[in-house]
Parts: structure tokens; C-alpha cells; sequence
């Protein structure tokens, strides 16, 4: 396999001592990749240089106009999303740098890229910033996409913890883009239940699975499986975007879930399992969330390398996740006589 990587070169940029989406986040899963082999055998590509043309795509003129202005001076825009004088050109830059590994990927330099950027986007509405996300970095990939490839039909998966009702927003009445979100709850933002499933043409478009606390990998592994493949499968997508967040590893503290890295590299195998069924390969998966950095490096190293190599062993550099997760096959039947799979 062959694998785009970009990232944010000047992410630092965007920083608000003592708050949880810090800079430090980046910098241990960039460390830890550049001293592994496998940084390498990656394709590094540089951010495109974009706009705020760009973002238009997903975003409306007077949140845009709202998030300069905020940006010229340190702000709140909720109680949890900082700008600072620098956020703009910092999430313009990580835009760029999603937009780069999809462009290798859909130009067919690359069958997959990863894009380990920050700040997250998959909360970020087209008319709010909200849950540290500036700039909804998935969907803007999703609708250049679709501008620029002429790509008809796009998956979505979001494991991220929290579920992502920014990009859920700008798909809901969408027929063309499935999207998939396995997150815990209840849990921020609140939104992510089952019988969200879309509206209007967009009905059965959008997948919600949530699962309770302390939910472990075999029951992540249920939910692809039993539940989401079959979707997968009657929608046969073009390409796949994956909103790589790792807060649901079990020492992060935003979530109270029970994964561990290896966990994250066998949900990576399922959705590369689906792109070689269904998509050519094409796979692009994005950073979102994951606060605690050691846990953050060790899963995201796992997810490059099991990018590189599909059949690469996936390792937990740190102790083993807790042993006492839930059933949650019964959710699971529930939810697959739901979506009719």
C-alpha cells in the first residue's frame, strides 16, 4: 500500500495554555512517528495553499466573516473553542493539508493517506465553531471531492468518541454522502442517537451507534460488522473519508470507553476491508480528537502502520485496556433491524 501523510506545520500557532486541544497533542504523535521506519515509507505531501473560498463550501459567509473577526484578537467563541491571531491561517493550513492527501489519493498517487493535523473539525457546523473544531475538515474534503473529482457517492466513518454532529449537519439531507458515526453516549454534544438517520432524500443516509460507557473492542468490532458493513455494502461508495478520533482509547479523559491502540488498527482494517470491496482502495482518514498524547501517538502510529501494511500487527505500547466491557450485541440487532441490514 502506498500512503499520503500530511500534517500542520504550524499548528503551534494555535494555542491557549492550560486547554486540552494543545499543540503538544501533535507534536508527540509527530515524534513518535519520525522515529519509527514506517515515517520513510510514507508519501509526505505539503498543505495546498486555500482560502476562505474554500471553506465556502461548507460554511456560510457569516461564520466566516464571524471566525476573522474573532481571530484578530484571543477569543471564546463557545466555552470550549479558542481562536487566537493566528487560528485562521492555522486551520486554513490544516484544510490544505487534508485537501493534499485526498488530492493524492483521488489523482491515484497514493491508494490512502493519513492527514495528522489539528485543530479538529468534525463539530464545527456551517454556521458555528463548537468542541475545539474551526473548520468542518471532513466535510470540506467531502464536497471538494465532489467539485474537483467528480466523486458521486462518499463514505463518512467517525469513531471519534464524541459524535460528530458537524459533519452529520452538513450531509443530513444528502442522499450521495453515508455517514457512519460510532460514539459513546451520552456524551457531548448531546446529539447522536439512533433514530437520527437522515431526512427528506437524505433519509438512510446517516448511521448513529451509541454505545454506552465502557464498551470494548469487540463490541466496536460487532457494530462494523454486523451493523455497518452491510450499509456500507448497499451504498458502495467511491471513496471513504474516516474521522480518525482516538479519545475512545481507554486512558483518555473525555471518554470512558475501552479501547486500546490495537483496537484502533482493527477498526482500520474493517473500513480498509470495505475500500478494497467497494472503493479501489481510496481511503483518506483525518485526525479528530484524542487528549491524552502518549495514547494518542501509540494509536495513531498503529493506524499508519496498518495504512502502510493492512496486515501489520497492531501493538499497544501501553498496558492493556481494562477487561470489563459491556454487551452491547443486543444494541447492535437493535440497531441493524433499524437501517434493515
Amino acid at each position: 500500500m502506498t500512503t499520503a501523510f500530511a500534517t500542520t506545520p504550524s499548528h503551534a500557532r494555535h494555542a491557549r495554555p492550560g486547554h486540552v486541544e494543545r499543540p503538544e497533542r501533535l507534536d508527540a504523535v509527530l515524534t513518535r512517528l519520525r522515529a519509527d521506519p514506517a515515517w520513510n515509507a510514507l508519501q509526505h505531501v505539503a498543505p495546498l495553499p486555500v482560502g476562505l473560498d474554500v471553506a465556502r463550501l461548507v460554511h456560510s459567509d457569516a461564520y466566516l466573516r464571524r471566525l476573522v473577526e474573532a481571530s484578530r484578537e484571543e477569543a471564546a467563541l463557545d466555552p470550549d473553542t479558542y481562536t487566537t491571531r493566528n487560528s485562521v491561517a492555522v486551520a486554513l493550513e490544516t484544510l490544505g493539508a487534508v485537501l493534499a492527501v485526498t488530492q493524492a489519493v483521488l489523482e491515484g498517487r497514493t491508494t490512502c493517506g493519513f492527514a495528522a493535523t489539528r485543530p479538529p473539525g468534525h463539530h464545527a457546523t456551517p454556521d458555528r465553531a463548537m468542541g475545539f473544531c474551526l473548520l468542518s475538515n471532513v466535510a470540506l474534503a467531502a464536497r471538494w471531492a465532489e467539485v474537483h473529482f467528480g466523486v458521486e457517492r462518499t463514505l463518512i466513518v467517525d469513531f471519534d468518541v464524541h459524535h460528530g454532529n458537524g459533519t452529520q449537519e452538513v450531509f443530513y439531507e444528502d442522499p450521495d454522502v453515508l455517514f457512519l458515526s460510532v460514539h459513546q453516549h451520552p456524551l457531548y454534544p448531546g446529539t447522536g442517537a439512533a433514530g437520527e438517520i437522515g431526512h427528506g432524500r437524505g433519509e438512510g443516509t446517516t448511521v448513529n451507534v451509541p454505545l454506552p460507557p465502557r464498551t470494548g473492542r469487540q463490541g466496536y468490532l460487532d457494530a462494523f460488522r454486523r451493523l455497518l458493513e452491510p450499509v456500507v455494502a448497499r451504498f458502495r461508495p467511491e471513496w471513504i473519508l474516516v474521522s480518525a478520533g482516538y479519545d475512545a482509547h481507554w486512558q483518555d479523559p473525555l471518554g470512558s470507553m475501552h479501547l486500546d491502540a490495537a483496537a484502533f488498527g482493527a477498526l482500520m482494517q474493517e473500513v480498509m476491508a470495505w475500500a478494497d470491496a467497494h472503493s479501489d482502495r481510496r481511503l483518506v482518514a483525518i485526525l479528530e480528537g484524542g487528549y491524552h498524547a502518549d495514547a494518542l501517538a501509540d494509536s495513531v502510529q498503529t493506524t499508519v502502520r496498518v495504512l502502510l501494511d493492512p496486515e501489520a500487527g497492531a501493538r499497544d505500547a501501553a498496558a492493556d485496556a481494562p477487561d470489563d466491557a459491556v454487551d452491547v450485541r443486543g444494541l447492535i440487532r437493535d440497531l441493524a433491524h433499524l437501517h434493515g441490514v
